[in-house]
């Protein structure tokens, strides 16, 4: 992997947690964690268990591993076979009880959990920061009105502080699910060659339930080997996420073109043109968001896996979730930093209203003259002063010159038809309710 390719895609958390360090540790972890439990049920001595638990992560070559693992299309296999030597090298009688009862799949499948575990705090730190960022932003602009754009194209009024609140309430829904999903996935897999444990007989069950309690991980009703519904769960939670941020991004994205401006992060420069400021913030968390629909589809094709044991699909897993998750956790935190040094220009924003020349306003002048004058004679009315704000003209100045739908307005229509605060409707109740005031 390049930090050079990978800078935009990932973060240095996201990193450490699937570092070949990381990996190994966790693999380290198991090992030692599977010894102490067997000695504890009388399968292997106490001294082989401290054996082996006593080799460190030091004891390791992770290139090594690497360069080996493709003839046996697995990291377990060397790193078994590292295990074993370093424990000979201190107590040859010990090496014989490394790995007792397992399957290279355990040793991978429970060190990949491991590492989501460590992942998972990361990303809980930076929606976090976004929600918390998001929460300060709807409030403090509850009132600031703004263009709504349907279709990119102006829209009736509404304000930033309910688009902030649909923001987070987006966000938080679709992690809400993620963080379900982690809790479902992350669970010690122990099955043995077949999924059943049979190499530890009787003593299988405790053994099992001693490993969860020593690597502090939930326990399943049964191995999970050739199943793997929870981990796409977790690919497929985290597009849904991803989905959530890129869309926020976008729009703040959108809101900073310069004929807009009407809000802006610090953004980068650019190397040839001064006058820029780029949403780079916005840009890292789309790139990266945008990865992960590819890699949920990726993980969805090899859930069709053989058997006890898949041959290819349950191979390209490792590479697939870490790809997931760090693109997940680099658009996360890349849009906390967005949120949370987010510039607001109320002024500009009123401004984009008044440009309208009104025209945004025609569904609220149908709405009041048709029960008056009826739709059809409404709807030349208001299409007449359409038609005038497009030329520069005012909307309103237009409608009221119509002796019909003048007459069918009355003096408080007149002074708020171009008011935008008149016309939120339920705005602040739907930004109540999505922050859960």
């Amino acid at each position: 992997m390049s930090d050079l390719f990978d800078v935009l895609v990932s973060t240095p958390e996201m990193d450490e947690a699937f570092s070949d360090g990381a990996a190994l540790a966790a693999m380290v972890r198991f090992e030692a964690a599977l010894a102490r439990a067997e000695a504890r049920v009388g399968v292997i001595p106490e001294s082989a268990a401290a054996a082996i638990a006593s080799v460190g992560v030091n004891a390791f070559d992770a290139r090594a591993i690497a360069g080996t693992a493709r003839a046996s299309a697995t990291p377990a296999i060397p790193f078994v076979e590292s295990l074993t030597a370093a424990v000979a090298a201190q107590d040859r009688e010990a090496a014989n009880f490394v790995h007792r009862g397992a399957t290279s799949q355990d040793v991978t499948d429970t060190a990949l959990v491991l590492c989501l575990r460590q992942a998972r705090t990361a990303l809980d730190a930076t929606h976090a920061r976004t929600v918390a960022a998001l929460r300060r932003l709807s409030t403090e602009h509850a009132s600031t009105v703004m263009l709504a754009r349907t279709l990119l194209q102006a829209a009736p009024p509404t304000t930033f502080g309910l688009k902030a609140a649909g923001w987070l309430g987006s966000l938080t829904r679709t992690y809400r699910s993620l963080a379900k999903a982690f809790d479902e996935a992350v669970m010690l897999q122990f099955g043995g060659a077949s999924g059943t444990l049979a190499a530890l007989g009787p003593d299988g069950i405790r053994v099992a339930e001693l490993l969860a309690r020593e690597l502090d991980l939930p326990l399943p009703d049964a191995p999970w080997h050739a199943h793997r519904d929870r981990l796409a769960a977790l690919v497929a939670c985290c597009g849904v996420y991803a989905g959530a941020i890129a869309k926020a991004a976008r729009d703040v994205a959108l809101l900073m073109q310069g004929e807009i401006a009407e809000a802006s992060e610090p953004g980068g420069g650019s190397s040839t043109m001064p006058h820029k400021r780029n949403p780079a913030g916005c840009t890292v968390a789309l790139a990266s968001a945008s990865r992960v629909p590819g890699l949920v589809a990726t993980y969805l094709a090899g859930m069709s896996q053989e058997h006890e044991r898949g041959a290819g699909g349950l191979q390209a897993e490792w590479t697939t979730i870490a790809a997931a998750v760090s693109s997940t956790g680099s658009a996360s935190a890349a849009i906390a930093g967005v949120f949370e040094t987010l510039r607001v220009d109320p002024d500009r924003m009123r401004r984009a209203i008044a440009d309208t020349r009104g025209a945004i306003f025609a569904e609220r002048a149908m709405l009041r003259l048709a029960p008056s004058i009826g739709r059809e004679a409404a709807a030349r009315a208001v299409a007449e002063a359409v038609a005038a704000a497009a030329r520069g003209e005012s909307f309103a100045e237009t409608l009221l010159a119509n002796p019909e739908a003048a007459g069918a307005l009355t003096d408080g229509d007149r002074q708020t038809l171009e008011s935008p605060d008149a016309y939120l409707g339920a705005a602040d109740v739907f930004r109540h309710r999505l922050l859960g005031d």
